[in-house]
């Protein structure tokens, strides 16, 4: 499929998505007022969609063909994501989102934290109507979001954080949702256990690849996604780049890295660069994208060539490529 073609076809499936969810936040605002306002705004602030238009293909390349009973689901996925982004903000204190002031920065932390609440209630309250086994697969998804949330706190500065640690939290964090996302999809257009756990893992595979991504694009740099460079070095987080540096570098350099993690500033910025390019931590991490994104093409290899297929795996080239 061509790219021109493929971006359109995906810009269609988007404009739906963000037509049902300004329906949903009109609705909520004359019932709950400020609080829907408010988390509203965070939520139409902007975002590719991509966790609500990877369950809409993978519904549809399921067979499924009624888009009334697989927007429900892909709404409820982006609202929980948007609930995690408010709480995240204010963990991390930070104050812009996608270009944008953060919830917090505007309304303070208090209303935020509740804010969060609220989209997270109505994105699990959207996922509610499904059969017991779908919202039984949506509870673990948030169960394990929050477990990769105390563990990846508990790794803040943590200089012998390991490379299974850091999988171990992007497959509670961020890829979990995309496979969630994408079994729940599976279920609702009824494929069976074994064709939804294939789903599954073509999401875990799209999510870790999606989060090495955005490591990489924190390192290297791109105004346009929407946060300063270096955002998650300046947080204490232990990404990818960092770890397999730390694992690789010996003697002096490894010690030069320890001290620029733990007193980061702008001044270090390009040094920090430089060790990690001599650590081909880099370049490794790029390695590992194109792995994990060529598993997830593997778990589409068996179903039937579609349209959804094909955007499917056009997907997972944004993923790759994106910059925001």
């Amino acid at each position: 499929m061509e790219a021109d073609i493929a971006m359109d076809m995906l810009e269609e499936i988007r404009v739906i998505i963000n037509a049902n969810l300004e329906s949903l936040i009109e609705e909520q605002k004359a019932i709950f007022g400020e609080v829907a306002e408010v988390s509203g705004n965070v939520l139409l602030a902007g975002g590719k969609r991509l966790r609500p238009i990877v369950t809409y293909l993978v519904y549809q390349m399921a067979g499924g063909d009624d888009i009334d009973a697989i927007l429900p689901l892909a709404m409820a996925f982006e609202l929980i994501h948007t609930a995690t982004l408010v709480h995240d903000d204010i963990n991390d204190n930070s104050s812009v989102r996608r270009g944008k002031p953060t919830m917090h920065s505007m309304v303070g932390q208090s209303k935020a934290i509740i804010g969060g609440d609220w989209l997270f209630v109505q994105g699990f309250g959207l996922g509610g109507i499904y059969n017991e086994d779908v919202v039984k697969v949506m509870a673990n998804c948030c169960a394990k979001i929050a477990s990769a949330e105390f563990m990846q706190i508990d790794h803040v500065l943590n200089l012998a954080t390991s490379p299974e640690d850091y999988l171990e939290i992007v497959k509670g964090k961020t890829a979990g949702p995309f496979a969630a996302a994408a079994k729940g999809a599976a279920m609702v257009a009824d494929l069976d256990s074994t064709e939804s756990d294939k789903l599954f893992e073509f999401g875990m595979e799209l999510g870790i690849a999606f989060q090495l991504v955005d490591d990489l694009l924190d390192v290297v740099g791109d105004e346009r996604i929407g946060k300063p460079r270096g955002i998650d070095v300046y947080e204490g987080k232990m990404t990818l780049p960092l770890i397999h540096a730390l694992t690789i570098l010996h003697g002096d350099e490894r010690e030069e890295l320890e001290s620029i993690i733990t007193n980061f500033d702008d001044s270090k910025f390009e040094r920090l660069i430089q060790l990690l390019e001599i650590g081909g931590s880099i370049n490794y991490s790029e390695i590992l994208v194109n792995n994990h994104l060529e598993r997830a093409s593997q778990y589409l290899e068996e179903f039937d060539d579609c349209d959804a297929k094909s955007l499917l795996q056009f997907v997972a080239s944004m993923v790759k490529n994106r910059n925001s």
